[in-house]
C-alpha cells in the first residue's frame, strides 16, 4: 500500500509540473520577441578586454556592457534587475567546467536565453622591452593557467599566480612597472593595456574554445531555440542517475552535456545539470520534465536557447 501511495503521489506531482510548465512555456513563446535584441544592458565579469566581453559582443550588436568583479555579482545584477542579461563562462574544451558558475546556479533564479562558443587564444604579455628569458612570474585567471599548463612548465622556474580575470592580469602587468612579470591574456588586451606580445597562442590545445551562456531573469524563448538545460537535485544512488538517463532515452532526447556536482553539506544528494538537444516547443517536452520531477527532490527548467558557433 505504501508503494502504491508513493507512486500515486509521484504521478500527481508529474502532472502538476507538466501542466504548469506547459503553460509557462506557451506564454514565454508567445510573449518573447521574434528577434534576439541588438541592444541591452549586459553584466560581464572582469574588465575591458575580458573574454566575457568578446562573448557578449558575439551575441549582441550594440551591448551596454557593465563589468562586475565576480561571477556572483553578475548573477546578482540580473536577479536584482540592474542588467537585463548576464554573460558567464560555463566550460572550456581544455580545462573543463567552470565549477564556480555551476555552484552559483543552485543559488540564483535565472533562465538561459542564448549560448556561444568563443575561440580562446592566450598570449604571453609583458611590458615593452621585456625579454622572455627575464620572466619570473606569470599571472592570469585560473582557467587560463590550466589551459596553458604544459607551456608554463616549459618556462622553468617561474611563479604562477591566479587573479580574477585574464584582462585584470594584463592591467596588473601594465601598472606593475616590473620587467619580470607577464600575463596570460589576449592580443586585444595587449593593445588595450600597452603591452608587448612575447608569444602568441600559448594554450596547450590549438582548438581551445570556451562556452558562454547568456542569462535572464525572465523566461524568454526565441525562435530557433533547439537546446534546453535542466538542473536536478537527486540522490547519489547509481539507480537514480540510471533512471534519469533512461527517462531522456524514452522521450527520444539526445544528451549534449551531463555535469554532476556533489553537495558537500548533503551526504546523499548531488546536483545534475543536463543540456539536451530538445526544443521546449516539442509536445512531449513538458511531459519529460514532469516525469523527471517524479524521480528527484528538485527539478528546475533553466531555459531553451540557440547556441552560436
Amino acid at each position: 500500500m505504501d508503494l502504491k501511495r508513493a507512486r500515486k503521489e509521484a504521478c500527481r506531482v508529474e502532472l502538476q509540473v507538466e501542466r504548469f510548465l506547459r503553460e509557462r512555456i506557451g506564454e514565454a513563446i508567445e510573449n518573447t520577441p521574434k528577434m534576439f535584441p541588438d541592444r541591452a544592458a549586459v553584466a560581464c565579469q572582469g574588465i575591458e578586454g575580458a573574454y566575457s566581453q568578446m562573448a557578449c559582443e558575439r551575441m549582441f550588436s550594440f551591448p551596454e556592457i557593465r563589468f562586475y568583479k565576480t561571477f556572483e555579482e553578475v548573477f546578482s545584477a540580473v536577479e536584482e534587475g540592474e542588467c537585463r542579461y548576464g554573460v558567464l563562462p560555463v566550460e572550456n574544451s581544455t580545462a573543463g567546467s567552470v565549477r564556480q558558475v555551476y555552484d552559483l546556479m543552485m543559488t540564483y533564479r535565472f533562465y538561459i536565453v542564448r549560448s556561444v562558443r568563443v575561440k580562446v587564444d592566450h598570449c604571453l604579455l609583458a611590458l615593452p622591452g621585456t625579454e622572455k628569458t627575464c620572466i619570473r612570474e606569470v599571472v592570469s585567471h585560473e582557467q587560463a593557467i590550466r589551459q596553458c599548463a604544459d607551456y608554463l612548465k616549459g618556462l622553468g622556474d617561474v611563479r604562477i599566480a591566479a587573479c580574477e580575470n585574464t584582462a585584470v592580469a594584463a592591467r596588473l602587468v601594465s601598472k606593475s612597472g616590473r620587467s619580470d612579470l607577464a600575463a596570460l591574456s589576449s592580443v586585444r588586451c595587449a593593445g588595450l593595456y600597452g603591452l608587448s606580445c612575447l608569444e602568441e597562442c600559448v594554450q596547450d590545445q590549438g582548438s581551445n574554445h570556451t562556452r558562454f551562456i547568456c542569462i535572464s531573469g525572465d523566461l524568454e524563448i526565441y525562435p530557433g531555440s533547439d537546446r534546453s538545460s535542466i538542473m536536478v537535485m537527486a540522490s547519489r544512488a547509481p539507480w537514480v542517475l540510471n533512471k534519469l538517463l533512461s527517462c531522456f532515452d524514452s522521450f527520444g532526447t539526445n544528451l549534449l552535456k551531463t555535469e554532476g556536482c556533489p553537495l558537500p553539506e548533503e551526504n546523499y544528494n548531488c546536483v545534475y545539470y543536463f543540456d539536451v538537444e530538445k526544443s521546449a516547443a516539442e509536445k512531449n517536452f513538458s511531459g519529460m520534465i514532469g516525469e523527471i520531477s517524479g524521480l528527484c527532490e528538485r527539478c528546475e527548467y533553466l531555459g531553451s536557447y540557440m547556441e552560436l558557433t
